[in-house]
């Protein structure tokens, strides 16, 4: 079993649908500690970003990647287009030219994603971020084993990740103004990661 770049379009797509669904939960989630908007922002820059992902032809993976981190950067507001797109784009990068990718090849790209993000935050684990969800979901990959069973790991452990920024206070973002106040709220932007990761789990992608 590999993730082909048929597989990619499933992922996006996908991704897209459930952040449409999760939208209003993700605005709540970012009301308590932020500004209100991650779940709209999220939503309009993935219906962009499928958007641009139908109109492109071919099968190079590290072209499709890059297409939507593009998109993500130009029509997502606030943080989340930089680390988004960031992570997208350095993914893509790290796929350039492949038309298929076995485990190795998924991990190798989520891990510059991840990195890309760590960059550009400045953010580390344990400051109430995306980053929360999405190292922990490397490390999953890590593991090795079957793909598909290495990809639901990865989503478990972004779940965990993600449920674990609740006791946490925040030290980036907007969320850091609020300071213990943020405390006892769930990071939206950990949230909306380990649904991308779900996402990739879910896709089954073949």
């Amino acid at each position: 079993m590999s993730i082909t770049a048929s597989g990619v379009r499933r992922w996006i797509a996908e991704y897209a649908e459930v952040i449409a669904e999760h939208r209003q939960k993700l605005v709540a989630l970012d009301r308590a500690i932020g500004d209100a908007d991650h779940g709209t922002n999220m939503d309009r820059g993935m219906q962009k970003a499928l958007e641009k992902l139908e109109a492109t032809e071919g099968d190079d993976i590290g072209a499709l990647l890059k297409v939507v981190g593009m998109a993500l950067v130009s029509s997502v507001g606030g943080a989340a287009g930089p680390l988004y797109g960031t992570l997208f784009l350095q993914m893509g990068a790290a796929t350039a030219g492949r038309t298929e990718l076995d485990l190795d090849g998924w991990t190798a790209a989520l891990e510059a994603g991840v990195k890309g993000v760590q960059k550009r935050g400045k953010a580390e684990p344990g400051d109430k971020t995306m980053l929360d969800a999405l190292l922990p979901a490397v490390a999953a990959l890590e593991s090795g084993g079957e793909l598909a069973d290495a990809l639901r790991h990865s989503a478990e452990a972004a779940a965990e990740g993600m449920r674990q920024t609740i006791p946490l206070e925040a030290r980036k973002g907007r969320a850091s103004y609020l300071g213990p106040r943020s405390v006892g709220h769930q990071d939206p932007g950990a949230t909306s990661s380990h649904l991308l990761i779900e996402s990739a789990a879910s896709a089954r992608t073949e």
